[in-house]
């Protein structure tokens, strides 16, 4: 193999164009295709720029030609040579109008034959891609990617800088604290028998940074939950975290979606239109059966519960009680368009979040409705439903009885489940909005208690500060808000407890003794003695946003080494086995219970 021996790049592959014609350039790369025509070898030479058409042509330089038909895919190569026009020019290359006469090759290394091609239309598996990242990532739309989200924290970075908030790091070894998802423990050598725990968010330490006169922090960080993983799920991400001081919910948000505003029309040249719409937690989930609902199309929830409560049919006049309801949405004028196999398929999606089943109407000439559930309700029943739920000939209405919570978690996927069949949702369309007046506790489905729904430090409404030490828990509205876009929560924030007092009714209220309350947030107890200005802050998911604006809906096509479904790392195998000697200095004994 050849080394540069001084040898210095003057361009990127894909930069060249018809003004550099005549120029002599030396270029650097991968051999993305070579052809052999006889007395000429064509080179297709890659970086993360594009590609560039090289020629090597034996009346040239007979060395290099002889070296150039030894090249290989994926071979590292360095050429020097004379731009010239191209005779037949390719309209489909960014380079296209022109090539290289290479007059000098130097092969700095082989390559074997790859295990996954090296093109954006592999159909590899997801597996395979992860094993083999690092040839993954030379695909050009992954480098674009990268690149994109490279941009994206840049200008993350300048617009906060010039709005006057401070970059501080917080610490990764922090102390085990109930924030919500389960920590990473790190077990300490020093303090035998005692651990860290990797942070879910820097929530405490940018609090903290309010309490020390920062007055604006930021930090696009590495966080970490064990949690169970999806698409838009990793157990470690990147969040643009954000806290300011002084400040109220409105501010928050005024600043944050002008960022969100600038990052779309550099990155997508998108206009955003500002103020964002704001919408109530509550209406959401009336509407659109969920928190973060996606707006680019309708299909809303209608409530029919007061219509059914007598009806025949039992699955739905059973689940007219207190906290039960009967809601549908209407697929409008897309009835022949979902076959009695999809209606299936859509049924178990709805099963798969807790829904006994899928109840359907399809709705034929004169409002005629066929539907195995039609003949347990009276003529005047199938009427007033119909007109609720505004019916007409060639619509499909869907329906879920069960708990509220039921209802709208399954009607909410249905909703969506059936705007990808009808492949209604447009990744060029981008529809924003903020969600406001969370509940500032939820029922914990496993223990029945309450819990934080956000996280134990945000900020109740000031009227209902009053209600954390009575009964009505579930009335409690949050000083919390989402930025979300096209059904993804990309943002999320809140303003905070600023009084020690507060704070520990709210700790009180989570089921926590003063004691417990101490020896887990005391450092925090204590600062708010002090003077502690009010504060708000939001965080976003780097990663989610990323997502968004590359038009993917896998999250892991924007992390450059994500781990798997089952929270591998298929190229490095990590999680693996620790060593005995590092659990011995550790003083820890392994016993995996089977």
């Amino acid at each position: 193999m050849e080394t540069l021996n001084g040898l210095k790049r003057t361009h990127y592959c894909g930069d060249l164009r018809e003004n550099n014609i005549n120029e002599e350039v030396v270029l650097m790369g991968w051999v993305q295709k070579k052809r052999n025509l006889g007395g000429l070898v064509f080179v297709d030479l890659r970086d993360r720029s594009g590609l560039c058409q090289i020629i090597f042509d034996t009346d040239v330089n007979a060395e290099a030609f002889a070296k150039a038909e030894k090249l290989g895919s994926e071979y590292v190569i360095a050429v020097k040579g004379k731009v010239c026009e191209r005779s037949s020019k390719n309209p489909n290359m960014p380079t296209g109008d022109i090539e290289v006469f290479a007059t000098e090759l130097r092969i700095l290394n082989e390559s074997q034959t790859p295990p996954i091609y090296i093109k954006d239309d592999d159909n590899v598996s997801e597996e395979l891609r992860l094993k083999y990242r690092y040839l993954d990532l030379r695909k050009p739309s992954m480098q674009k990617t990268l690149m994109l989200r490279s941009k994206v924290a840049n200008i993350v970075r300048n617009y906060l800088t010039e709005n006057n908030f401070c970059e501080i790091e917080t610490p990764f070894l922090i102390k085990p604290t109930p924030e919500g998802a389960r920590d990473y423990l790190v077990p300490s050598r020093v303090n035998e028998g005692k651990f860290y725990a990797l942070p879910q968010s820097p929530q405490l330490f940018k609090q903290l940074l309010m309490v020390s006169g920062m007055d604006r922090y930021f930090q696009i960080v590495k966080c970490f939950r064990d949690e169970d993983l999806r698409a838009d799920r990793q157990p470690e991400f990147t969040q643009i975290d954000c806290e300011m001081s002084f400040v109220e919910q409105e501010d928050v948000m005024a600043i944050m979606e002008k960022m969100v505003q600038t990052i779309f029309k550099e990155i997508l040249n998108v206009d955003v239109a500002l103020p964002l719409p704001v919408m109530t937690y509550a209406e959401a989930m009336e509407r659109y059966g969920s928190d973060k609902p996606d707006t680019r199309f309708g299909y809303e929830l209608t409530n029919i519960s007061d219509l059914v409560e007598n009806c025949g049919f039992g699955v739905f006049a059973n689940a007219t009680k207190d906290g039960m309801s009967v809601r549908g949405i209407n697929v409008e004028g897309k009835s022949d368009e979902i076959s009695k196999k999809q209606l299936s398929k859509i049924e178990d999606h709805a099963k798969t979040y807790r829904a006994k089943g899928l109840a359907w109407m399809r709705i034929g000439a004169n409002r005629e409705v066929t539907s195995p559930i039609a003949k347990f309700f009276t003529e005047e029943e199938l009427t007033a439903i119909l007109d609720r739920m505004n019916a007409k000939e060639g619509d499909l209405l869907l329906f879920v009885a069960d708990k509220n919570s039921v209802v709208f978690d399954a009607l909410g996927q249905v909703r969506l489940e059936v705007a990808r069949r009808l492949n209604l949702l447009d990744n060029n369309e981008y529809k924003m909005l903020w969600v406001t007046e969370f509940p500032v506790f939820e029922e914990d489905e496993e223990t029945g208690r309450m819990v934080a729904k956000h996280h134990p430090f945000t900020s109740p409404m000031d009227e209902d500060i009053e209600k954390l030490e009575g009964d009505d828990k579930a009335s409690l509205r949050a000083k919390a808000y989402d930025i979300v876009i096209n059904g993804y929560e990309v943002g999320g924030g809140s303003v905070r407890i600023f009084n020690a007092d507060v704070q520990q009714k709210m700790f009180k209220a989570l089921g926590f003794t003063e004691e417990e309350a101490r020896e887990k947030f005391g450092f925090l107890l204590d600062a708010f003695k002090y003077g502690t200005p009010p504060h708000a802050g939001i965080a976003f998911g780097l990663d989610r946003l990323v997502m968004i604006l590359a038009g993917t809906t896998n999250i892991k096509d924007v992390i450059a080494f994500p781990k798997n479904q089952s929270a591998v790392c298929p190229m490095t195998n990590a999680p693996a086995v620790a060593e005995e000697a590092q659990l011995k200095e550790l003083n820890i004994k392994v016993e995996i219970n089977k």
